[in-house]
């Protein structure tokens, strides 16, 4: 009985001792987690499909190109909320996720549409295309710059100034997507139409012009959608989605058209929140007024 007393002390200073070896041999690594890397992980993989794209589009497949852009736009939105959920937003990943924007949305589009339509169209064919991309750059520059901006009023959170990078993009591939819908319907003058040069230059201008304006667009960050509305939200998501499985191109160029005249809705939607806040803001200075 003594001696297994007597061990159990012995025993306690040799786990002790095994413990102290441990910590002192177990190597500390120093950096991120992995979580934090997972957000740029995925800006990284977008990159990366916007630049497979282009490769696809030298090699006149149109319509692998636009899938590739399209996965690209996907990632876009979704690795910010994966930062955010995650606790891995940082300083670089807002850079690099900005400098991925622009290849994809901003060099990777115009140059799809070069090559569909505008390539052997003269030596001012590449204007249009020129135009895109440095709106897009102007209009990612106006966004990062506005980050910094703490005078923005409450409303317009839910807001952008201009038409977003990855709207901006699908916007201005209508033109591809319109004819690999004809194609795939076999409408040889519908998949004309498509490949006119006219139509990608005023769709790349129009789309450049939107992208740096002050329009006030929906972000659909914080947009909240009224109960009686949930239901017939949900259903028509759900009939969308179907339909783009059955009907990709058709759906996509559709989503454009739709997108497009859902522009003078967020507008007046805009300017009605405006005009409310200032009524409120003049009321609390009536009230606060001296008599």
């Amino acid at each position: 009985m003594s001696a297994s007393l007597s061990g159990a002390p012995k025993r306690r200073r040799i786990r002790r001792r095994l413990r102290r070896i441990g910590r002192v041999r177990r190597p500390r690594v120093r950096g991120p987690s992995f979580n934090r890397l997972i957000p740029n992980i995925l800006t990284m993989l977008g990159l990366c499909s916007g630049l497979s794209g282009m490769r696809f589009a030298l090699e006149h497949q149109f319509a692998q190109s636009a899938a590739a852009l399209l996965i690209a736009a996907c990632i876009d939105g979704l690795d910010g909320r994966i930062a955010r959920l995650l606790r891995g937003t940082s300083r670089f990943g807002a850079e690099f996720d900005s400098l991925s924007d622009f290849v994809c949305f901003g060099v990777a589009p115009p140059f799809l549409l070069y090559l569909w339509s505008l390539q052997h169209t003269g030596r001012y064919a590449f204007v249009p295309c020129i135009l895109f991309t440095v709106c897009m750059a102007l209009r990612l520059a106006r966004f990062n710059a506005s980050l910094d901006d703490e005078d923005k009023p409450e409303y317009s959170h839910s807001f952008f100034t201009g038409v977003p990078a990855p709207a901006g993009a699908g916007m201005v591939l209508f033109p591809v997507f319109l004819g690999l819908e004809a194609h795939k319907l076999h409408m040889d003058w519908l998949d004309a139409l498509a490949h006119t040069p006219e139509i990608s230059a005023i769709v790349l201008i129009g789309t450049a012009l939107l992208l740096v304006s002050t329009l006030p667009v929906w972000s659909f960050k914080n947009f909240k959608v009224p109960s009686a509305y949930v239901l017939p939200v949900m259903l028509g998501t759900g009939i969308y989605a179907a339909i783009l499985v059955a009907d990709p191109w058709g759906a996509l160029a559709a989503a454009g058209v739709i997108y497009l005249f859902m522009l003078p809705f967020s507008r007046r939607s805009f300017h009605r929140l405006k005009r409310e806040a200032e009524d409120i803001s003049e009321a609390i200075e009536d009230d606060t007024a001296p008599a």
